[in-house]
């Protein structure tokens, strides 16, 4: 409970530095903020006058702030949607490669480490550490073209995109239901298995991508992690009475080796679901990153605010999940 009642000063200071930061445009921009139709852009001294934003900066924060609890985001230039629909339509895009690839990057990283410091410096010890250092030197939009022009250009699988033109055909029809806007989910509530698994072969390959280059990373924090606690104390001991060196392993270093990892892990995750610029934009998938991509370059206040907002409330979010799981991990740390 005290966890969460923090959560309400720092959401409000995540808005309070977002505000200030649009103080640093001008009325006539910020007026868009307020905007919620392309009619709307056409009032825009009115709209200044209607929400006071020639008032003192804590007046003008009072109205923003009302307006985003009710939902009012602004409009989108850079999309000629209001800011509310267009995360509406384009988070369940993001959210759903998130959905795929960060079980895999957090528990293949956590596999590859255990085994890589169990076995230090021997074969599996450096084939794994070889890998992280392959994964993590790779930029990431060139293993994406690699993985587009082998396993499409060349292999004809795994096409970039959501869905192909007969299952797009499907979920635009009168009959298809829309539950949480992820293709796979709502195929499965739709009982369409056609769709389900076009859009897991959609899904392949970005998934792929960033498995490869980001589960480097929790690799290296859980082997480095996993190393420090063999060489603790309480393993020492527990050798010496002849407990079980499985259990030592599974029952006891691993368990402990998981903190920073679960921290790290909890950054990783809430950084993909707030978007990934260079995935999305590889692989024609239209999610939040590629949209505030293209806001950003397009000036589009609005968007860039409500991305801003929406990013530090992700991230205030999985602050207080990772501190809810060191408690689970760890007993020694109390949640009061």
């Amino acid at each position: 409970m005290r966890r969460l009642l923090l959560m309400i000063p720092t959401l409000l200071g995540v808005s309070i530095l977002v505000f200030i930061i649009s103080l640093a445009f001008t009325p006539e921009q910020r007026a868009a903020l307020y905007v919620t139709s392309p009619k709307g852009a056409a009032r825009i001294y009115e709209i200044i006058e209607k929400y006071g934003l020639n008032r003192p900066p804590h007046e003008q924060y009072i109205t923003w702030l009302s307006n985003v609890l009710q939902g009012n985001l602004g409009y989108s230039k850079s999309l000629n949607i209001p800011v509310a629909r267009a995360f509406a339509e384009l988070w369940p895009v993001s959210l759903e490669i998130t959905l795929y690839a960060a079980p895999f990057i957090v528990l293949v990283g956590i596999k590859l480490g255990k085994i890589s410091a169990i076995h230090r410096d021997k074969l599996p010890d450096h084939i794994s550490r070889v890998l992280a250092i392959i994964g993590w030197s790779l930029p990431i939009f060139w293993s994406a073209i690699i993985l587009l022009a082998v396993f499409y250009g060349a292999l004809g699988i795994f096409p970039p995109g959501r869905l192909s033109p007969e299952a797009q055909a499907i979920v635009r029809s009168p009959g298809w239901v829309t539950y949480t806007g992820l293709y796979t989910i709502d195929a499965l509530l739709n009982r369409n298995l056609f769709v389900f698994f076009d859009a897991l072969r959609h899904l392949f390959l970005p998934v792929l991508n960033l498995v490869i280059v980001d589960n480097a990373i929790i690799m290296r924090v859980m082997r480095s992690s996993m190393l420090e606690e063999l060489h603790k104390e309480y393993v020492i001991a527990a050798r010496s009475k002849g407990v079980d060196e499985d259990v030592i392993i599974n029952k006891h270093v691993t368990r402990n080796a998981l903190i920073p990892v679960v921290t790290l892990a909890g950054i990783l995750t809430a950084g993909l679901m707030t978007g990934l610029v260079i995935t999305e934009t590889v692989f024609e998938l239209k999610g939040i990153g590629y949209w505030a991509a293209h806001a950003a370059e397009q000036l589009d206040i609005p968007s860039v605010l409500a991305f801003a907002l929406f990013t530090g409330v992700i991230f205030v979010i999985a602050n207080l999940i990772v501190d809810v799981l060191y408690a689970y991990i760890d007993p020694r740390v109390r949640l009061q």
